[in-house]
């Protein structure tokens, strides 16, 4: 898709922590579709395609349950490739009667939330065309309308679920920041985003190359969260895909200048935002 590929900055994979691999990999496999790629006695990479990660998830040794009222993990959103695909796993979760925290028609985008069992926020989503979405003053038009599931489940025509499709990506993350002024300073100026989006004076919406967004920025948990501790269910961190090694090497550069930190790890650059999400930065 135009909004994940190249020459467009965008989030290609997340990271988390979990109180039990079992336990997880059972509702990643079983209620969301994914494959194992590969996995350790303590993680676990787990794909759509068989050979693309899009989530992996570890089990720290010595993990606790998630901290509420922290930085980090609102949701990630799993975007799949059709509307069809949308009423199929939407359709899976009704047979199965998995709770579902919401779903909304956002205009872009319709989309289903639900949790974890570790309370790490998933949305599943299918965009609506480009063409059709409406920008104002510089802005998507992006409300939270009531989603229309028996349409969507219409679309469906007698097909069912078979897990996620090969070609299912990674299509946004939103974090729950300390402030969103710094965070702004380090995504727009730093990483090179653009705000596409407000919610009033709480949530930024923005992204690359005219997407609705790829990353949501929210205060929810309130000016001043604190940060969880490392060893805390949620976020480990995320990846953002660079277009080239260019570009990459010109927004490390800029975020050093700007004394943001930025340093090296197994062949890739890491990064942390001002309210401690870390970022792998990848090409």
């Amino acid at each position: 898709m135009v909004f994940h590929s190249k020459p467009t900055t965008f989030v290609a994979q997340v990271n988390l922590k979990v109180l039990d691999l079992e336990r997880s990999l059972t509702f990643y496999k079983e209620i969301i579709g994914f494959n194992i790629l590969e996995q350790t006695e303590h993680t676990a990479k787990l794909t759509a395609d068989g050979k693309t990660v899009l989530l992996e998830i570890e089990q720290p040794v010595d993990v606790i349950p998630k901290q509420q009222r922290t930085t980090g993990l609102y949701h990630f959103a799993i975007l799949l490739p059709h509307r069809s695909d949308l009423g199929k796993i939407l359709k899976h979760f009704l047979q199965i009667k998995y709770p579902l925290q919401g779903a909304a028609d956002h205009l872009v985008s319709e989309a289903i939330y639900l949790a974890d069992p570790d309370g790490n926020g998933i949305e599943v989503y299918s965009d609506r065309e480009a063409s059709e979405w409406t920008w104002e003053n510089g802005e998507v038009v992006m409300p939270s309308d009531p989603l229309d599931a028996e349409d969507i489940l219409a679309e469906v025509q007698g097909g069912s679920w078979k897990g996620l499709p090969s070609d299912t990506l990674m299509g946004h993350i939103h974090l729950h920041v300390s402030e969103l002024e710094k965070s702004r300073k380090f995504y727009v100026e730093g990483l090179g985003f653009e705000i596409v989006s407000k919610y009033e004076n709480h949530a930024l919406f923005i992204s690359d190359g005219r997407y609705h967004h790829h990353i949501a920025l929210n205060i929810w948990n309130g000016v001043g969260a604190a940060l969880p501790a490392d060893n805390s269910v949620g976020l480990e961190s995320f990846t953002l895909m660079f277009p080239d090694e260019e570009k990459r090497r010109e927004t490390c550069k800029k975020l050093k200048q700007m004394s943001f930190p930025v340093y090296e790890n197994n062949n890739s650059f890491v990064t942390v935002d001002p309210s401690g999400n870390k970022i792998n930065l990848k090409v």
